[in-house]
């Protein structure tokens, strides 16, 4: 479902990895592990299409592809249920109902995304991944503000996905519980940007 093939990636012009290769099928998860500043969210941007590679070749079809970023990107006028069916719209899904069970979220579906706690912003971001459609799951830490409980849902979410023939990839500091192919982009990291290595989250 992707494949990367000697990738290089740069964050502002300067080299962050280089050298990486990876492939992953259908029910695969890969487990990106690293330092702040170590490069996975530039990596992860890179393999959802939002920012070119610096060289080497990235097999994917970018329209198979979910990227769930720091930002839970919700709007806050619209209700839990507004905003899962608004997506369920765009990507052609027909009932939100699944997407609400895996995250715990029927109590909440009238609430205003905007009264939302950290943790319930979050779940409802990751829930608007069932309403894609897509098979591949790219994710930046997703277990942000997510309290033990809510780990597990969302582990459990992912295991779903995985079982039905999807894929994820996901960088994280935390055992999921996924099981999952761990790959870590340490030895790939380019000489030429270990300055800015303080960077954190956002490289």
């Amino acid at each position: 479902m992707i494949e990367a093939r000697d990738l290089g990636v740069s964050r502002g012009g300067l080299p962050v990895l280089t050298g990486l290769s990876f492939t992953l099928g259908a029910g695969e998860a890969l487990i990106l592990r690293g330092p702040n500043g170590s490069g996975k969210t530039t990596l992860l941007r890179t393999l959802a299409g939002l920012q070119p590679p610096l060289h080497g070749e990235l097999i994917c079809d970018l329209d198979e592809i979910a990227y769930g970023a720091h930002a839970d990107g919700l709007k806050p006028t619209l209700t839990v249920a507004e905003n899962l069916q608004f997506w369920a719209k765009v990507f052609g899904v027909v009932t939100i109902t699944p997407a609400l069970a895996a995250l715990d979220l029927q109590a909440l579906r009238d609430r205003p995304a905007g009264g939302l706690s950290a943790g319930q912003k979050r779940r409802l971001s990751l829930a608007r991944l069932m309403v894609t459609g897509r098979r591949v799951w790219v994710l930046d830490e997703p277990t942000v503000s997510l309290d033990g409980t809510s780990v597990a849902l969302f582990a459990a979410m992912v295991q779903g996905h995985l079982n039905s023939g999807g894929a994820a990839i996901m960088a994280t500091h935390i055992d999921l519980g996924v099981a999952g192919r761990v790959l870590d982009l340490a030895p790939f990291r380019a000489t030429s940007a270990a300055y800015v290595a303080d960077e954190g989250g956002f490289l």
